[in-house]
């Protein structure tokens, strides 16, 4: 079933208010979608994922793995072996205590995974705003199409009233 063209200028100016022109970007990518009658939600992650470089790949994979448990068991084993190795070999210790070695990898370790972290937190906040703009737009255009639901039901309700009344008076009529 074809559907007669809409104005998306029209149905700006009766639905928001406003000339489509006079709407922000997002709102009149939905009143298009609105009169051209098509959808316009998206996957988001499929449209992020594909813009991603290596080194976003990479990022994330690394501040996924940076803040998991495995990470944390796996570290805390490798401590308790650094330290238990050098306590048990004293004199001999590749880093005897105070473990000033150890200190400088840790350090060094947090210098690398913060920044890198940071960069995978960016790009999450960035799919977060592509994802909410996503859903702005979902739920404009069905608040829309709700609006125009209604009042395709109120015109009807008004036509069957006027039927209605139509029917009574021919019944009056008839009935003299």
């Amino acid at each position: 079933m074809s559907h007669a063209p809409i104005d998306a200028d029209h149905l700006s100016r009766r639905w928001l208010g406003k000339a489509k022109h006079d709407l922000p970007a997002n709102a009149a990518s939905v009143m298009q979608s609105t009169a051209d009658r098509r959808p316009i939600s998206e996957d988001v992650n499929t449209a992020f994922q594909g813009r991603q470089t290596f080194g976003d790949r990479l990022a994330d994979r690394v501040a996924a793995f940076g803040g998991s448990w495995p990470f944390i068991i796996a570290f805390g084993v490798f401590l308790a072996l650094w330290t238990a190795g050098n306590l048990l070999l004293r004199k001999a210790a590749f880093d005897p205590y105070p473990f000033i070695f150890l200190n400088l990898v840790l350090s060094m370790l947090a210098a690398v995974q913060a920044p890198v972290i940071m960069m995978s937190q960016n790009r999450q906040a960035a799919k977060d705003r592509l994802d909410a703009s996503n859903d702005y737009q979902v739920n404009l255009k069905a608040e829309i199409e709700i609006m125009a639901l209604l009042d395709k039901v109120e015109q009807l309700t008004a036509r069957q009233e006027e039927q209605t009344r139509m029917i009574e008076r021919l019944l009056i009529q008839k009935g003299r």
